[in-house]
Order: C-alpha cells, then structure tokens, then sequence
C-alpha cells in the first residue's frame, strides 16, 4: 500500500461558530439567541451594573489557535439593548504551517449599545493569522471598540521573527462606511523597528468609540500618566486612540484609563470592569 501524497495528510483544526443576540424587555437587556457548534461559546450572562448591560464573556476552550482553525462570531444587538462582550484571558496565536481565521459580524440596532472589550491578542513568531471584522451601525447605535495585538513574547525574548499577522476592520452607519483599516505585518518586516512603523515596540493597540468630546476632555485623555506611547484624535462622529507599548499589559492598561473617563461621557455610564479581568 503507497502512502498518501504529502498534501493529502490529514491536518487537525477546529471550526467553531458563535452566534449570539440580544434585545430590551422593559428596563432590561435579555440574551434572545445563544448558538454554538465546536469549541467557542459564553459562559452565563452577567448583570454586573445592573439589567440594563448584559455582559458576556466569549471563552475558546482550547486555550489557542493554531494553523487552519476558523472562529466565526456574530452579535446582533436589537433596538435600545445594551450588550458588553468581553475574554476571559488572552487569545494565542500558536506559530503553524497555515493561516488561522477569525471572523467577527455585528449589527448594532438604532439605540442600542455594544462594548467589544477583549482582552490581548498574542500572536506568536511563525503564526498565520487573519482577522476580520465587520460592524453594521443603525441610526443613533453607540459603539465602543478596542483591540490590542502582542507580536512575538516579549516575555521570553521572543521577537515576531516568522509568519504574519493581518487584520481588516470595516464600521458602516446605515451603509455608509464611516471606518476602513486593512493591516498586515510580516515577520522580520523593517516596519517592526521603522520609526513610522512599530519602532521597536512589539504591541499596539486601537481604540474607537462613536461621538464626540469637548476639548477640554479631550486634553484629560492626552494627560493620562501611562507608559505607552499614544494619542487620540478626534473625528466627525468617531474618537480614534491608538498607542505602542512594550508589553500587552501596559497597552491594555492604557485603553482601560480612557474607557473610564471617556464611558461616562459619551455613554452616559461609570466605568464598571469586569471582574473576569482581575482573575
């Protein structure tokens, strides 16, 4: 018996699927579809602040992605609910001989809101991994979104010597697309170490949230004492943040900082973190 051809050996991976919805009943925030097949799914919602944010928590309970896994998510948030999604820990990109996808869809229904607050993304050297996301805005839908990405272990020397990590964002309102970003970074690219690239830093981060602030809230923001080198700007309809820090930690510290003074501003709520980010 001849043994099969190279590429026809047989490559383990997981395709997992999250489908999740949420709507207002009264004063609260309720889970109206809960749906998953393989190994991604919530745990119970939480009520944190009350019925009014419903908070989940995403787990992936492998622990990491490795070559030829496939996450799809979708979130649909219904008229005037309220939804804050979040991670339990960091998502690992395990180095691999094939790309790794992750797909994220979401509709944000007029009035309602959506936090898409994950924890770091750590793409280790010789990882393929491709993420997409697409959010669909409706009317007067509030957002607030950030990621932050870890290229290499810093923590163990590890530079993001091999592989690639890309990523596409796209936000609409009513169709009209108000945000566009494509990115992808190489291993060993001069863009790691180039002044107008990474320059040297191994993590960034970026944070959007729909509205506006004054300038004098803006300036509070710019003053916050944090090590990572960040900004913000200021857009029609949107406030863009990103940074650069030397450790997923610092960077994710930061957005936390600004979630806390901007969610009272532009959302009309304090700043209640997730206790799954203190474990």
């Amino acid at each position: 018996m001849t043994a099969p051809a190279p590429h026809a050996l047989f490559t383990p991976s997981w395709h997992a699927e999250l489908q999740l919805g949420y709507a207002r009943f009264g004063d609260s925030t309720r889970p109206i579809l809960r749906r998953h097949s393989g190994p991604l799914r919530v745990q119970k919602h939480l009520y944190a602040e009350g019925p009014q944010v419903c908070q989940h928590i995403i787990v992936h309970p492998p622990g990491g992605i490795a070559g030829g896994d496939r996450l799809d998510i979708s979130a649909s948030v219904e008229r005037d609910a309220w939804a804050q999604l979040t991670s339990p820990g960091a998502a690992k990109w395990y180095r691999a001989n094939s790309p790794a996808y992750q797909q994220l869809e979401v509709t944000v229904a007029a009035g309602a809101t959506l936090e898409w607050l994950p924890q770091e993304t750590i793409v280790f050297s010789a990882a393929q991994a491709e993420l997409s996301t697409s959010i669909d805005l409706q009317g007067d839908a509030r957002l607030f979104y950030w990621d932050v990405i870890a290229l290499g272990r810093p923590a163990s020397d590890e530079r993001f010597e091999r592989g690639h990590f890309q990523s596409q964002l796209n936000i609409r309102r009513d169709g009209q697309l108000l945000w566009h970003e494509r990115q992808r970074i190489v291993g060993n690219d001069g863009l790691l170490d180039s002044p107008i690239g990474l320059d040297g830093q191994p993590v960034f981060a970026t944070l959007l949230v729909t509205g506006e602030i004054d300038s004098e809230l803006l300036e509070r923001c710019r003053a916050l004492d944090h090590p990572v080198r960040g900004d913000l700007t200021q857009l029609p309809g949107l406030l863009v943040a990103r940074c650069l820090a030397s450790e997923a930690l610092l960077a994710r510290g930061w957005l936390i900082a600004l979630w806390r003074l901007l969610r009272p501003a532009l959302l009309g709520r304090e700043a209640l973190a997730p206790r799954i980010w203190n474990t």
